[in-house]
């Protein structure tokens, strides 16, 4: 047996030892995609609030980082073709498990882009992404759909992405926005109510 197997047995034991985290942990693990949604609105609103033009780059760049690191996730999985444990073995607890491919996680892929995308936003921000990423990578072994591996190469994959991808897109994204500054869409790169308060506190 593998460690990874002897891993996942150990959490799964866990997972009968305590049938009443199954609803909280299930819910989680299948509906946490809703958080992440929430922090990555609350990191284009910081960078709006703060009217910091590298911030927003970074806060759009976030949910785009995270959409691409799933593109490039899912021919990597059907490559490994990995059998995820609620199908490969017997006489485990199973509270959510699907027929395609497990390695690497699509959620944990999702959960590491959003935590690197929100570093590069807010880094209080980015401590929360963390541990929802975390929590998210441990609830998908825990509910017996991904081995440790599925959920850590996810999560590195994830995070990956978004880094290297910024940095990449960095310069192409700064001139878009600031085309889109001069547009009535400005309202959605900066609080322009701000924008009078900022600018007599710099003319003192």
């Amino acid at each position: 047996m593998s460690m990874d197997t002897r891993i996942f047995y150990d959490i799964n034991d866990f997972a009968r030892d305590t049938p009443w985290l199954h609803p909280i942990v299930s819910g989680y693990a299948n509906y946490g995609v809703v958080l992440f949604g929430v922090l990555l609105l609350a990191g284009w609103w910081i960078a709006r609030r703060d009217g910091d033009p590298a911030r927003m780059v970074a806060a759009v760049w976030a949910p785009l980082g995270m959409l691409i690191a799933l593109v490039i996730n899912q021919p990597i999985a059907a490559a490994v073709d990995e059998t995820r444990p609620c199908n490969a073995l017997h006489d485990i607890v199973v509270l959510h498990c699907n027929t395609d491919a497990g390695f690497p996680s699509d959620h944990a892929v999702m959960a590491g882009a959003v935590a690197a995308g929100l570093w590069l936003v807010h880094r209080r921000l980015a401590v929360l992404g963390a541990v929802a990423a975390l929590v998210m990578a441990f609830a998908r072994v825990y509910i017996a759909a991904h081995y440790l591996q599925d959920v850590l190469a996810g999560l590195a994959l994830g995070a990956a992405v978004s880094l290297v991808g910024f940095y990449l897109a960095r310069p192409l994204m700064a001139r878009l926005l600031a085309l889109l500054a001069r547009t009535p869409l400005r309202i959605l790169l900066t609080d322009t109510a701000a924008e009078p308060a900022a600018a007599q506190q710099e003319s003192r």
